[in-house]
Parts: structure tokens; C-alpha cells; sequence
């Protein structure tokens, strides 16, 4: 029994390292309340004893600015997302930053299993990659026929 329980937590662990991106463990009431919206977080979603409360709690988690750190001579972000979609279906998307109607950087979003309505990982991008310091940006989740599915709008300090 011990080693059926080691292969278990063998997979999941390369699950995790493989694929990068879950999906949250939320409650309908909380998906319904959130739906369409794209919340940064510096770690995992808060809960509360109920969905009211919960509500709550991530409103009051939510990041509308991410401090950056030096990597080099550039600056990085390093995030959480919690993504409430307003469509499933999709096994990739793609995060896109945009500043004045123009796209400015994006990072594809792989292993996403098109049934679930939340999505939750962590995602790491730089100046190389198109992202400015100190600019606003709205950040989209696009499938590949262009569909957004959550949105919000991020400064990047």
C-alpha cells in the first residue's frame, strides 16, 4: 500500500512540474460572483467561512500594482493568478498584456484541462519579454479564437 501511495505522489508531483497550471478548488457561488475576472495575488486565494466572506477576502487580496525585481539589468515580475473563466473549453491560452490597444507581451499557457472553470498558477515575465516598468497594462486570458475569458487591469511597477 506504501508504494502505491509513493507512485501516487510520485505523479503528482510531476503533474505539477509538468503541467504548472491547476485548477482552484472554489465554490460555485464564488465562481459565479468572479466570473470574466483575472486576480493577481502574491500567493494562493484567501478563504472565508462562506462564499460572502471569501469574496471578500480575494477583493482584498487582489494586486493592482506588482513590484518588480532586478534580474540583471532588467526588471521581473513574479505572480499568482487566479483566473475565473467566462468560457471553458480550451486546453491553451494565452496571457496578453496590453498598453493602448496595442499588445505588448504575452506568455502562452499550456495543459489547461477545458472543463474547468477556474484556473490558478504562478507566472514569471520580464522586460525582455515586453513588459515595461512603471506602465498600466490590461492583462488578458485569450483562447486561440480570440476570445477573451478574463481580464483585469495590472501596473507594473
Amino acid at each position: 500500500m506504501s508504494s502505491r501511495r509513493s507512485i501516487s505522489a510520485a505523479l503528482v508531483v510531476a503533474a505539477v512540474a509538468w503541467g504548472g497550471v491547476a485548477a482552484a478548488d472554489v465554490s460555485r457561488g464564488v465562481i459565479t460572483a468572479l466570473k470574466g475576472e483575472l486576480v493577481i495575488t502574491k500567493g494562493d486565494l484567501p478563504e472565508g467561512k462562506n462564499d460572502k466572506e471569501t469574496i471578500a477576502k480575494i477583493k482584498a487580496e487582489r494586486l493592482k500594482e506588482l513590484t518588480g525585481e532586478a534580474k540583471g539589468d532588467v526588471t521581473g515580475w513574479f505572480f499568482h493568478y487566479t483566473a475565473f473563466l467566462t468560457k471553458t473549453g480550451a486546453s491553451e491560452l494565452t496571457m496578453e498584456f496590453w498598453k493602448d490597444k496595442k499588445l505588448a507581451a504575452n506568455k502562452r499557457i499550456n495543459n489547461i484541462n477545458p472543463k474547468d472553470p477556474v484556473l490558478s498558477s504562478d507566472i514569471s515575465m520580464d522586460e525582455d519579454e515586453g513588459l515595461n516598468k512603471g506602465t498600466a497594462y490590461v492583462v488578458k486570458l485569450v483562447t486561440e479564437k480570440n476570445v477573451v475569458v478574463a481580464q483585469t487591469p495590472l501596473v507594473m511597477k
